[in-house]
Parts: C-alpha cells; structure tokens; sequence
C-alpha cells in the first residue's frame, strides 16, 4: 500500500505503510511542511506497519522539532511505542 499523507492545519494524519520505500518521502514532505506550522501532530492511526527506516524518519522528524523549537505530537495507535523508541534515543 502507499503512503498517503493529508493536513488539515498542524494535522498529519498518514495512511499506509511507513517502511524503507516510504519513509524517506514521508520524513521530506512533513519536515518540508513542518516550516509552515507552529507544532506538528502526526497522526498514525491509519498506519499499519512501522519498520526500522521509518522509526528513523520519525527521529529525524523529531529531532528536527527540537533544533526548530517546535512541539510534536505523535497520536493514534501504535503511539506508545513510537514514544517509548523517541524517548529511549533522546535519553541514550
């Protein structure tokens, strides 16, 4: 399935599959993006796999933020897991 992003003000809401195909797309088209808004919500609800590229796309997307001072949000199911992987990489 490909990746399909929709934005409605700082919503992402994504659709598919963020994987060594998709994520590096995913990680240019929310960092290009992100410049326009004053905090980013990803919602990953519709996601149905995440794999090792795009957890590496939701790092850079996130440590972007920080450098930029801007808030992340990282919403929908499967959250939990992004955040425990985010957290254990800015902590290490």
């Amino acid at each position: 399935m490909a990746l399909k992003i929709t934005q409605k003000k700082e919503i992402f809401s994504v659709f598919g599959i963020i994987n060594n195909t998709t994520a590096l797309n995913f990680q240019n088209h929310i960092s290009l993006a992100m410049k326009d808004v004053k905090e980013l919500i990803i919602d990953i609800e519709n996601v149905t796999t995440i794999d090792s590229a795009g957890m590496k796309a939701l790092r850079a997307i996130y440590a972007n933020c920080m450098t930029n001072n801007k808030r992340i949000y990282i919403i929908g199911t499967g959250c939990k897991e992004v955040y425990d992987d985010l957290y254990v990489t800015s902590v290490a």
